[in-house]
């Protein structure tokens, strides 16, 4: 009888405390819900052209980072509406891609991401073939020069990293850090990667000696973003991936994955100081006064890469914890209107100076990339939350 009792006491202590932290994230799931909610509402018809500056299709980067975000709202408050959305939208799209079948454009091969996730949920394998084909396109080829621009590790890098990881092939993995080492090392003959700041450059126009106003390097927090979460991403599907391969060709993941998980640790020490008091970053990361104030779609990818490198135990949630709940609550508090839109996001570009001015009633040109980053970054608090 003691014993039952004891078992009866341990049962409830555990389901306790796993109940408390399902409370810890659902104020996290409310919030994403509601931002979700209110873009799906605008675009209630998944797979339609976005008529934003022209008439697009809807598998660009930006519906495509939407896209990410959405299942990985799924994966913290799963909906059959959510999955269903995404296959619409991958149907309507031919499981393609924008620029063709064979487009070596980062931009255009961000929506693979989100076809290798929708095949990991229903096991189509028919619907990696475009995929595979267009990756395998620059496989093999021995040009190493594509990704000229940071968000271009975003947008590609994790569909790489993915596609080795369903495939059990380490062909990709190499290929992307051939990709990677261009653009961290060899760009301008220094690479778009400073180790001394430990931020990166947006691409060569943005090398020394170009300047912010005040003197310091130009570093753009969305551009860093972006960065910071494909490390997150890749890393992800790397211990994903590690232990299926053999014995030989692990020494080379793991080597890949230890290479990234420094880069990784070294931007987020950077990052941490450049936080503003209120928790928001500025949209340049180093100049508070050039086009300063909160910005929404860098400082998600930043809680989103802190969430996930604390939950993963790269990062110390010591150090970093105050500073991405500090973060989570700006966004949370600050940047969600009340009808579920979002405030302080700064439209398309590629420095602190576009998309400006950035307000609480300013609106981007395109509104599905800035969700897809808040949809990023609370899923990672909420997992974190639940841990």
């Amino acid at each position: 009888m003691k014993r039952n009792l004891w078992l009866i006491l341990l049962f409830s202590l555990f389901a306790g405390n796993a109940a408390g932290r399902e409370r810890d994230a659902e104020p996290i799931v409310k919030q994403m819900a509601l931002v979700n909610e209110a873009f799906m509402s605008r675009w209630p018809i998944a797979g339609d052209s976005i008529r934003i500056k022209g008439k697009r299709s809807s598998n660009i980067w930006t519906r495509s980072v939407y896209m990410e975000g959405l299942l990985a709202l799924n994966e913290v408050y799963p909906q059959e509406e959510y999955v269903g959305y995404a296959m619409d939208w991958a149907v309507a799209n031919l499981w393609g891609f924008n620029g063709g079948p064979h487009t070596r454009n980062a931009d255009n091969q961000c929506c693979a991401q989100v076809y290798i996730d929708l095949f990991r949920l229903h096991g189509d394998s028919l619907t990696l073939g475009k995929t595979e084909r267009m990756l395998n396109n620059v496989v093999n080829s021995t040009q190493r020069n594509d990704w000229w621009w940071i968000d271009a590790l975003q947008m590609a890098m994790p569909v790489y990293a993915k596609m080795g990881s369903v495939k059990h092939d380490l062909r990709y993995f190499h290929t992307m850090m051939e990709l990677y080492d261009y653009t961290k090392n060899e760009i301008s003959q220094v690479g778009l990667f400073n180790p001394v700041d430990g931020l990166w450059w947006r691409d060569a126009d943005f090398i020394p000696p170009y300047k912010e106003p005040n003197g310091m390097n130009c570093y753009w927090s969305r551009g860093n973003g972006w960065v910071f979460v494909a490390l997150a991403r890749t890393l992800e599907e790397i211990e994903r991936a590690e232990s299926s391969f053999p014995s030989h060709e692990r020494a080379e993941l793991t080597h890949t994955r230890d290479v990234l998980a420094h880069d990784f640790v070294t931007m987020a020490w950077a990052l941490k100081e450049c936080q503003r008091e209120d928790g928001f970053w500025n949209c340049s990361l180093m100049d508070e006064y050039h086009y300063g104030g909160p910005e929404a779609t860098g400082t998600s990818l930043f809680v989103c890469g802190m969430a996930w490198g604390i939950r993963k135990g790269i990062l110390s949630s010591d150090v970093f914890g105050p500073a991405v709940q500090k973060a989570w609550r700006a966004l949370s508090e600050e940047a969600v209107r009340p009808d579920g839109t979002l405030a302080y996001v700064q439209g398309t570009g590629k420095e602190p100076k576009d998309g400006q001015p950035v307000s609480y009633d300013s609106q981007p040109d395109f509104d599905d990339f800035g969700v897809g980053c808040f949809l990023l970054a609370g899923a990672e608090m909420a997992k974190l939350a639940n841990q």
